[in-house]
């Protein structure tokens, strides 16, 4: 049984045997003893001290013990060496050996002391033993694809730790981190910073010199580039945004002269206009265009001012642009705020409508081209007098507002089929959202087996856009063949079905229209298990054929007229 004490080395607490505790404290006299003189004899002897704490941790974790004992001390000091081996080393050293001591493991850091930005080049040069320009040449060039030597750099300044201690420096150099490595990197240290002082006022005149002659030539240059085809270069390329700019503020003219001198009621109804309230639509518009027309005439007069050397805006001039800048932006920004506070709430309402059931279970799903006018569009129109015994037609396809109607074909819980309308909007409130939804409304007819369906959701003629919309859930009964026409699948958004990719697996492109079939995995496109494409010859002679029965029939035709004829003449 022997006694322990508890140690501490530099923040790290072991638990050790008396008599290996000696024996470490011995080896720490001399070596602080040797190192008493050296200008940095705290540092390094603490940075050995870190060593042996790191190659104590190493071996009580390597064979699972809890206390050091004197064969554990021994063989650390075996591997950090002994000072009189140290010294006799440095004897051999200045008598002449050229022993290179750079024979230990490297490891990746960041050079913290021939750095340019972070280190990371000078420290993979210190791993590859290599200059650390040819690092930094490679990522300039790989800089220029694009940028992908930038994200590199920063990767590896986040990922690689930088060098702090002297244990880490000499791990870089691959230099052993014992007594020996230790003195050879104090030394090469104090070496490089004699030799920085020594050269320091050689090398600074002629890099000063240097440095201003070729800042003075390329001054030179530059100012003579300037004053000739660099001038007129620089003009040129003004006089182009000078231009744009011009462009930029005549159109800003026209478009406040469209919208507020002509009247906003002409372009109310035009989305995005719609959105805008009729009461505040002139102050939004106003305030719109002083924002973005100050800043533009401001670039106009500066760029005025640098390509014919005319005055520029004085300071009066210019605050009260700023102020006025300023205002509009205000200005424009609370009543923007106002108008999107009308989109501040979404409210729905549904309500089912039962459908009459087909005899063979087909339904046939078209678009409907008939122009749905309320009763206020039809006294506006004076539709019995104008268009009777008439059908206005139903072209939206240049309606630039969002679509609003989605249907989605799901199977039925019965045979009963049916149709469910979800009708929503927004508003500043829930209350105005669902009388906003309430003022919208859709046509939908069934003729038979065929169901039409309007491309968009209508609102009352004086009624702004809320983001109208409605969700038709169609429920057909199980097997039930549904045909949808290929114009209501491009007018309205049809969940899961299109009608082209149904067309394509059928080879039938120039059909007009798909079949789809319901099954209990929702509604599947109805594939033909056989499906046969006639030859060119086949082709021909059905194509003549078709024109033997056509010619044969107008033949009957002119002969039953020309006998009725004869008949006439006769009485």
């Amino acid at each position: 049984m022997n006694k322990t004490i508890i140690i501490n080395i530099n923040g790290t607490v072991f638990h050790i045997e008396e008599d290996a505790y000696e024996i470490l404290k011995g080896y720490m006299t001399n070596v602080k003893r040797h190192f008493m003189n050296s200008a940095d004899s705290l540092e390094i002897t603490t940075d050995i001290e870190n060593r042996i704490a790191e190659m104590f941790n190493e071996l009580l974790l390597k064979e699972g013990k809890q206390v050091i004992v004197d064969v554990d001390v021994n063989n650390v000091i075996e591997q950090m060496g002994h000072v009189e081996d140290f010294e006799e080393f440095a004897d051999d050293n200045a008598a002449g050996s050229t022993f290179n001591y750079n024979t230990g493991e490297r490891r990746l850091f960041r050079d913290p002391d021939d750095r340019i930005v972070s280190g990371v080049c000078s420290g993979i040069a210190n791993y590859f033993n290599m200059q650390p320009v040819w690092i930094r040449l490679a990522f300039a060039l790989t800089f220029f694809f694009f940028g992908s030597g930038l994200l590199l750099y920063i990767i590896l300044w986040i990922v690689i730790p930088q060098a702090v201690t002297r244990a880490d420096r000499m791990a870089m150099r691959g230099q052993r981190p014992d007594l020996h490595g230790f003195k050879m990197n104090l030394q090469e240290e104090m070496s490089a910073v004699r030799g920085h002082f020594n050269n320091l006022q050689e090398e600074a005149r002629p890099f000063v010199y240097r440095a201003r002659d070729f800042a003075g030539d390329f001054a030179g240059h530059l100012a003579q580039f300037f004053n000739g085809a660099g001038k007129v270069l620089i003009k040129i390329v003004g006089t182009m945004f000078l231009l744009a700019f011009f462009g930029m503020a005549i159109a800003l003219v026209v478009a406040l002269v469209a919208f507020v001198g002509f009247g906003q009621a002409r372009y109310s109804h035009l989305f995005p206009f719609s959105i805008v309230e009729n009461y505040h639509a002139y102050w939004i518009y106003i305030s719109a265009f002083l924002t973005a027309f100050i800043p533009v005439m401001v670039i106009i007069l500066v760029l005025i001012s640098a390509i014919f050397g005319t005055r520029s805006v004085n300071r009066s001039s210019a605050t009260t642009l700023l102020i006025v800048w300023l205002f509009a932006l205000g200005m424009f920004i609370f009543y923007a705020a106002q108008a999107a506070g009308n989109f501040k709430t979404r409210a729905s309402f549904s309500e089912t409508i039962k459908l009459k059931p087909t005899s063979d279970n087909v339904y046939h799903l078209t678009l409907n081209d008939v122009k749905y006018l309320t009763h206020d569009d039809s006294i506006r129109l004076n539709v019995n007098d104008r268009f009777h015994g008439m059908i206005i037609k139903n072209n939206d396809d240049d309606d630039p507002e969002p679509r609003n109607v989605n249907i989605n074909i799901v199977q039925s819980d019965s045979n009963q089929p049916e149709l469910v309308e979800e009708f929503s909007a927004q508003g500043p409130d829930y209350e105005t959202a669902l009388l906003n939804a309430r003022n919208a409304s859709y046509l939908f007819v069934q003729k038979d087996s065929v169901l039409q369906f309007n491309s968009k959701l209508m609102r009352k003629h004086d009624e702004y856009w809320h983001a109208e919309a409605i969700d038709i859930t169609l429920k057909l009964p199980l097997n039930a063949k549904v045909v949808v026409d290929q114009n209501l699948n491009d007018r309205i958004g049809i969940d899961g079905v299109n009608v082209y990719e149904c067309k394509e697996t059928n080879k039938m492109e120039k059909a007009t229209s798909a079949i789809f079939v319901i099954t209990n995995n929702g509604m599947q496109c109805k594939v033909d298990t056989v499906v046969t494409m006639p030859t060119a010859k086949q082709q021909d002679s059905v194509n003549k054929a078709e024109k033997v029965q056509a010619i044969a029939r107008y033949r009957a035709q002119i002969d039953s007229l020309a006998k009725r004829a004869d008949s006439l003449s006769r009485k």
